[in-house]
């Protein structure tokens, strides 16, 4: 197939006069030490440490996170064919060649007029999202292609101006709030300094000085004895003038950032973000904001810990976050993806609870706007678990105990389908108010749950979320005991409700 980029495209491509911008940045920067400096938080980490996590997040427990962008149209590889398709002898770079032609003649950014989300309904997707029993919603403002899904002040490339022509992260961050929902929103403009680099090789569109604005800066990620190659300083400014910008548009509860803002020269940027946004955040007297980051990016008192397609295999007393995907391949739409389970995904969703987690469930949507049918099922499928056992997982906090049971859990990041499968002596347990939640993520054998742990608790009262009728059970030294109804209430895992 061979496609032709509209002159009319290249005229709006115009970039913003190298002077508009940099004093755009300036004022931005500005207004961000300014911000800093006026309290409660100041831009050092003794100060940051003070920050306090908002019940709302720890309450909500389950959130969706959507990668979407210019990439959904390719839809071949993951989310990261803008980077592949310039990295030669990678698959996503011969099919690209095979499919559109050369580089140097149809770039990513040909791609632009091609994602035009002429089906993308905020409303639809925001009922969703409620009916999926999230309780906050993290699209992706800014991906490493440097494709602002929003209406970003510093760039003419963006879905605000080009492609769609509509302001994305506004539209949605109405629909959501509408629904009652949390809005957060992520940014991974830092990953752009490295993120074209490949571009640079050979004849492609990334050297054409009329692209810059685009494809740059393009830099190589590594230096040449393999060292992470350090963002400018111009780069961070960009960066913080970016998300602030996000910040102040959409008053986002969340913002959600990648790895690689952990590169030492961002420490007083990161500083400067946190105390903006979290003075913000007082200004705005809502119920409060928080940052998501990876590794040791801040400290762990400063922000939320974020793992990526991976748990902890054991409770931390700080809250923390898991970010993972209903796709298995990519994050963004590609075509023939594989799936998740329903199943699974309940049972990490109560796995990470137990100790002290959240989860944030991401899906991918194609580039007409709309959300493949198997997502939207197993969404409608978490969602129905959570209608009927949602009381053990929301608002709930974990017990002295997470749980027990044969099947070792793999802690760390990209190990999500590390783990075996949970079996019917695999329990959790979360606590909230006056009752006990032991969590089967499997249906016991021999018609009996067997609660090792609760062999010294005083038991009342044991219910089964969803099931009819009294429960039988005893207690004596092998654990408690609990007889099982003939018929299953769920298809997943199995809350058992004990009061004292």
């Amino acid at each position: 197939m061979k496609l032709r980029l509209l002159p009319a495209l290249l005229a709006a491509a115009a970039v913003v006069s190298a002077q508009t911008y940099e004093e755009k940045v300036r004022t931005a920067v500005n207004k961000v030490d300014r911000v800093a400096a006026q309290g409660p938080f100041r831009p050092a980490w003794d100060s940051l440490k003070t920050y306090r996590l908002p019940e709302w997040y720890q309450d909500a427990k389950f959130g969706i996170f959507i990668h979407w962008g210019v990439y959904s149209v390719p839809a071949f590889g993951s989310e990261w064919y803008p980077r592949q398709m310039y990295m030669e002898a990678t698959p996503e770079f011969t099919h690209h060649v095979a499919t559109y032609g050369p580089q140097s003649k149809f770039g990513y950014k040909d791609f632009i007029p091609m994602f035009k989300a002429e089906k993308f309904n905020p409303a639809d997707w925001a009922e969703l999202f409620r009916q999926s029993g999230a309780r906050y919603v993290v699209p992706v403002a800014e991906h490493h292609d440097g494709f602002p899904m929003y209406d970003c002040s510093f760039t003419e490339w963006s879905a605000a101006k080009m492609g769609p022509k509509r302001d994305i992260i506004g539209e949605l961050a109405a629909a959501v709030r509408k629904q009652g929902l949390h809005f957060g929103a992520s940014s991974h403009r830092l990953e752009h300094w490295f993120f074209m680099e490949g571009g640079r090789k050979f004849d492609s569109d990334v050297r054409d000085p009329r692209f810059e604005s685009f494809y740059g800066p393009a830099q190589p990620r590594e230096t040449a004895d393999g060292k992470q190659n350090q963002p400018s300083e111009a780069h961070m400014r960009d960066w913080l003038a970016r998300t602030t910008e996000i910040v102040d548009k959409y008053k986002p509860d969340l913002v959600w950032f990648d790895w690689w803002i952990e590169q030492p020269v961002m420490q007083p940027y990161l500083q400067k973000f946190a105390a903006f946004y979290y003075n913000r955040a007082a200004e705005w007297k809502g119920n409060g904001v928080a940052i998501n980051f990876k590794n040791e990016a801040f400290p762990p008192q400063a922000a939320v810990l974020d793992i990526e397609r991976g748990r902890l295999d054991k409770t931390r007393d700080l809250f923390w976050q898991t970010d993972t995907s209903i796709s298995v391949k990519s994050w963004g739409y590609i075509e023939n993806d594989e799936f998740r389970t329903p199943d699974s995904l309940v049972d990490d969703l109560v796995d990470i609870v137990s100790k002290n987690g959240c989860l944030l469930l991401n899906i991918g949507p194609r580039s007409d706007g709309t959300i493949p049918q198997q997502a939207r099922n197993i969404l409608l499928a978490v969602g129905g678990w959570l209608k009927v056992n949602g009381e053990a997982i929301y608002g709930t906090r974990p017990w002295k105990i997470s749980g027990e049971g044969p099947t070792e859990v793999v802690g760390g990041a990209f190990k999500d389908t590390a783990s075996k499968p949970f079996t019917g002596q695999d329990i959790r347990f979360t606590t909230k108010g006056d009752a006990l939640y032991a969590i089967a993520l499997a249906w016991p054998e021999n018609g009996e749950l067997v609660v090792k742990s609760l062999a010294d608790y005083p038991v009342k009262k044991v219910d089964l979320l969803g099931a009819a009728g009294v429960l039988s059970w005893k207690r004596d030294a092998s654990g408690l005991r609990v007889h099982l109804p003939a018929k299953r209430p769920n298809d997943y895992a199995f809350v058992f409700r004990i009061r004292q």
